[in-house]
């Protein structure tokens, strides 16, 4: 697996309304390439016949439990990915997944960011084409290889949306450097005059948050009234 492609995600939820309309589209809001199945004869399918890299799996099934599914996928597809979502809280639950398999048990109702940066943050783990000792400490803020992380100097994660994504590229490519708002919006459209350029003080509120929030440090990024904002990923 590499993580500089787009990742395939193949999510196995019954509930088809939180399948449909809140986790596919969610996580491809994320760069995610996602497929969504029903059943564990239906993921099953898809997996004999298309690569996937992560899997998200319920535990109540209409044909089997998610339990067994991640110990079988474990034994059969050892480099596969497994995050379990659910709505078994216990402690025992979490163990049981874990123990049979799972990477990752996050328990519903999950926020899609969250979702996110688990399974990049998973993607980035079981990475397997760099070689071992070549990956060095994070000492500033940065962008994952392919952008749709921001990563703090301790080592947090934060998924990033596309829009998100494209506003980070942007203030990374010029790090210590004023970059005009004139200059983010070009980054994020290509409709400049339709563009509402308060849009992007929300972007950077919400940025901030999401660093502050999923990183535990604040994003060295700094207003110039008026002009722009400069990032000094060294802090």
């Amino acid at each position: 697996m590499t993580v500089s492609a787009a990742l395939r995600v193949a999510v196995l939820e019954d509930e088809a309304m939180l399948r449909e309309r809140i986790l596919l589209p969610g996580l491809q809001r994320f760069g995610f390439d996602t497929a969504g199945f029903e059943t564990i004869a239906a993921l099953r399918a898809h997996l004999d016949a298309h690569p996937v890299d992560l899997v998200v799996l319920d535990v109540g099934l209409p044909d089997g439990d998610g339990f067994s599914l991640a110990r079988s996928l474990r034994e059969t597809r050892p480099l596969l990915g497994l995050v379990m979502l659910t709505s078994r809280a216990d402690t025992g639950d979490r163990v049981r997944g874990l123990s049979e398999g799972a990477d990752a048990y996050l328990t519903k109702p999950v926020e899609i960011d969250l979702l996110a940066a688990t399974l990049y943050s998973l993607a980035r783990r079981i990475d397997t084409t760099a070689p071992t000792g070549t990956r060095e400490a994070v000492r500033d803020w940065r962008l994952s290889d392919d952008g749709w992380c921001l990563l703090s100097p301790s080592g947090g994660s934060a998924a990033l949306t596309q829009s998100e994504r494209r506003l980070c590229r942007r203030l990374f490519d010029t790090p210590g450097e004023l970059v005009s708002r004139e200059a983010l919006i070009e980054a994020l459209t290509d409709q400049v005059h339709d563009f509402d350029a308060h849009r992007i003080d929300s972007m950077i509120h919400r940025l901030r948050g999401k660093a502050r929030t999923r990183c535990g440090e604040e994003l060295p990024l700094t207003a110039v009234h008026g002009r722009g904002y400069m990032l000094n990923p060294g802090g």
